[in-house]
């Protein structure tokens, strides 16, 4: 049984140029839209995924000096 190569096609859902800058607008704004209804929720993931920095480190070089006002 021999398998056949297809060549590479266009996309499935191939649209034209406003088409598609519509559709990356649409869904611009519902990434948007998510973000700023889960933001607490992405930001604890992201800080629980940060590995802890040991203050301890004589090698870490430190961006800011300690008890800097912001």
């Amino acid at each position: 049984m021999m398998t056949r190569k297809h060549k590479a096609k266009s996309p499935e859902y191939a649209v034209g140029d406003e088409a598609a800058a519509y559709i990356a607008d649409a869904l611009m704004e519902l990434a948007l839209q998510f973000e700023a209804t889960h933001f607490a929720q992405i930001r604890r993931h992201y800080q629980s995924i940060i590995p802890e920095q040991d203050d301890e480190d004589p090698q870490q070089l430190s961006l800011f000096g300690r008890n800097q006002p912001f």
